[in-house]
């Protein structure tokens, strides 16, 4: 009977749980078809509209349609001297041999160089990175928006920012125009119009991540606007522009492990581009100042308790010309540049900038700190480029 009982018990439970789950099952079939089979009437119908962007999403398609008339592709065709030897790469060749194994001779390899560049003037004058032109030039070819290509010139290079300046004989071609990068703030959108990849005219958006960016070692002289606004290879010479479609930042560089896009991308200041630009146009060349060849490094805590500053901002001068105005007014190796014109010196970037700034022909006071004292001198500000260069 306990059998018969337990049996009984179990096959009522097992049916009452198959209804429970079958009406479950039911449920959900019938909530469907009701959805899908029920139709509507005219009245609550609801028509069919385009996608629209979410509210305070920006709009570029302006100011990009716009903007990527004035943006070029250039082509530069270099030539580069290679030895013949077999055994060039070879690490223990080279140390006996050196780099020129005059014994098989040497070669010219043509290598072709892309990149990017915006025009600045309706007269043809195209600005660009100094690395996309390179060292040993033999023809440049520029692309225009327009699919017209035409031969250019350079009218002036500087590799203490990484900029060029190109010539094309042309009229009437639509410039980007300048606008003024001491104004940007961070998290303001951006544009980064370029070529990367070879793919013309790609418009990629961002943000301002950062301003004023320095010791990356893109250039000597460094002052970078940073974005995450997508820069690939290619890009570089490209135009930064802004909401307004102004230009305000030649793209330079990336920061990548992949050598791919992660979002830190670099672009000098419209503003320095411009004096770049002007100081090119009428001088081929960009006159800075200078006290002289000085190396500097950057001061860490170690380094400050052991010169005897109190902090790690600073310049540590580590060597220096014998015969430059820096040595002859009584500055040493070991001193510590604290200040340039009553403005506090940060680190060696910043100081390098006040000078390449200072007027020619000026003084500049400097404030230093040697052995834990603080003394000031003042220094006649030269022009750079008359100044011998020292091996580093």
């Amino acid at each position: 009977m306990r059998r018969l009982t337990l049996s009984a018990l179990l096959l009522a439970a097992g049916f009452m749980a198959g209804l429970v789950v079958t009406g479950r099952m039911r449920t959900a079939t019938e909530s469907r078809a009701d959805m899908t089979a029920e139709p509507q009437s005219a009245q609550t119908q609801r028509p069919v509209t385009a996608a629209v962007a979410p509210p305070g999403a920006p709009d570029f398609t302006r100011v990009a349609g716009q903007s990527v008339k004035g943006v070029v592709n250039i082509s530069s065709l270099q030539v580069v001297r290679t030895p013949n030897t077999p055994f060039g790469n070879d690490p223990v060749w080279r140390y006996f041999f050196g780099d020129s194994a005059e014994v098989f001779g040497s070669r010219d390899r043509r290598s072709l160089s892309l990149g990017s560049g915006v025009l600045v003037s309706t007269d043809g004058y195209v600005i660009t990175n100094n690395h996309v032109v390179g060292e040993n030039m033999t023809a440049i070819t520029i692309a225009l928006s327009d699919k017209r290509e035409i031969k250019g010139r350079v009218i002036g290079v500087d590799p203490a920012t990484d900029i060029a300046l190109l010539k094309i004989d042309v009229r009437g071609v639509p410039a980007v125009p300048w606008g003024d990068s001491s104004q940007l703030k961070v998290g303001e959108w951006v544009l980064a119009i370029g070529s990367p990849y070879q793919l013309n005219q790609t418009v990629t958006a961002g943000i301002i991540s950062a301003t004023g960016r320095a010791g990356l070692g893109f250039a000597d002289y460094e002052d970078f606007i940073q974005t995450d606004a997508a820069i690939n290879r290619g890009n570089s010479g490209g135009a930064l522009i802004n909401g307004r479609g102004e230009l305000i930042g030649i793209n330079t560089g990336i920061f990548s492990e992949s050598g791919g896009y992660q979002g830190i991308g670099f672009a000098v200041p419209s503003n320095l581009a411009r004096r770049i630009v002007t100081d090119l146009m009428k001088d081929g060349e960009v006159r800075r100042g200078s006290i002289g060849p000085l190396t500097l490094e950057k001061l860490t805590d170690e380094l400050a308790a052991e010169v005897g500053a109190r902090n790690a901002n600073g310049a540590l001068i580590t060597r220096m010309y014998e015969q430059s105005e820096a040595y002859n007014v009584g500055l040493r190796p070991g001193d510590v540049i604290v200040s340039f014109n009553n403005q506090p010196v940060d680190d060696p970037s910043q100081f390098a900038r006040f000078v390449a700034d200072a007027k020619i022909g000026s003084t500049a006071t400097v404030r230093v700190i040697r052995e834990g004292r603080n003394l000031t001198f003042t220094l006649p500000i030269v022009s750079a480029s008359s100044q011998p260069r020292q091996r580093r």
